[in-house]
């Protein structure tokens, strides 16, 4: 089996609810996906996709992704798509970094090595654990009633973690917002929940302690991605009273050695896209559970193809380090392919078809907007 034809899409995905802000004073009303159509030469078709969460998050942009895989795509054309540390060193060779586009081609490669063996992913990456993952929420920055408000409307769904945005400049209220934000959103707790307070690399020091200071004793809510420097997270590590989870500053399996090397955090966040796709995923998977890390399983933000990729992953991670598995789904206003993974009493699982268990939309993906090798 060898790689024949590589097609990218393109398709804006808009905010559900209009906008979504960040620390920082970032905003986005729609995501710039970019999906990726893999061919082989016995015809099986393989899909992937990358949404960088625009371009002020990590050091990844839309136009950016479609230009590094117009590099990378040719560069595959003849390989077998189903020799995943093969593709990944060929995609190393052809072009540094830009794990947002390899990743695209990666997930592609892997829906259809699933599919020749007629197993749903999660089967591949160390068998299916059964039962519910617990899904998580993503609420923007907003006033505290309305974070509260998107907190319960998520809880009605069925969700049972929510990460919550901090990261207020001085001029909208600093600490003190941010703290408020943390105690709305925690006010109905309900028994089982988790609660991320997600900061986006957004907060110095300083900013995290003030507001740390301003909550009542004992508030149960992990703080995430606080800082925007090794530097500065290992001085807040040392005076923070509640649990620490990186998730921006660890994107190489060689930032997450250094965090476990240097105690910076109690978990990390995996993000599909963030992380360079499924293979470096489960590398750092593996990384992360041998060091006793929790891990959330993520992306950055996509349609049902970022969420069944992601579900298949958490799907077979053990779930004593599992806190939650993100519904990409919850974040967009728009449909791209055919998912059965519906939530149910708090809980999601991954497709029980081969492969990633999508059906994208064509009708609306539209036309290729670039496409490289040959169709057989």
């Amino acid at each position: 089996m060898r790689i024949a034809a590589v097609d990218l899409f393109q398709v804006d995905l808009p905010v559900k609810g209009g906008v979504y802000r960040l620390s920082g004073g970032r905003e986005y009303t729609s995501y710039d996906a970019t999906i990726v159509r893999i061919t082989t030469d016995c015809g099986m078709q393989g899909w992937g996709e990358s949404t960088p969460f625009g371009a002020t998050y990590v050091a990844a942009h839309a136009g950016g992704t479609r230009a590094a895989l117009d590099l990378l795509a040719p560069a595959l054309i003849g390989m077998d798509p189903r020799h995943h540390d093969r593709i990944w060193d060929a995609m190393r060779a052809t072009l540094r970094g830009h794990r947002d586009a390899r990743t695209a081609l990666d997930v592609a490669c892997w829906d259809i090595a699933a599919q020749a063996a007629g197993l749903p992913l999660c089967d591949m990456l160390g068998g299916r654990i059964p039962g519910p993952l617990p899904v998580i929420s993503s609420i923007g920055g907003d006033t505290p009633e309305a974070m509260r408000a998107k907190v319960a409307a998520h809880r009605s769904e069925g969700f049972k973690g929510h990460s919550i945005k901090i990261g207020a400049q001085e001029v909208e209220g600093g600490p003190a917002l941010d703290a408020e934000r943390i105690r709305a959103c925690l006010a109905d707790r309900q028994p089982g929940e988790w609660y991320l307070a997600d900061a986006n690399n957004g907060l110095s020091p300083e900013h995290a302690l003030r507001m740390q200071a301003l909550l009542p004793d004992g508030p149960d809510f992990v703080l995430e991605a606080p800082c925007a420097t090794w530097r500065e997270t290992q001085s807040l590590r040392a005076r923070c009273s509640v649990p620490l989870l990186l998730d921006e500053l660890i994107q190489t399996e060689a930032d997450l050695i250094q965090a476990i090397v240097n105690d910076s955090c109690d978990g990390v966040g995996l993000k599909v896209s963030k992380q360079g796709g499924i293979t470096p995923m489960i590398r750092q998977r593996t990384i992360a559970a041998s060091a006793g890390m929790v891990m959330s399983i993520q992306d950055t933000v996509g349609s049902e193809i970022s969420c069944a990729t992601i579900l298949h992953i958490a799907q077979s991670t053990p779930r004593h380090l599992l806190r939650c598995a993100l519904d990409t789904r919850a974040m967009i206003d728009i449909t791209v392919a055919h998912l059965d993974a519906p939530v149910v009493n708090g809980g999601v699982e991954a497709p029980t078809l081969p492969g990633l268990g999508i059906t994208p939309d064509l009708s609306v993906l539209g036309s290729p907007i670039e496409s490289y090798g040959a169709r057989p």
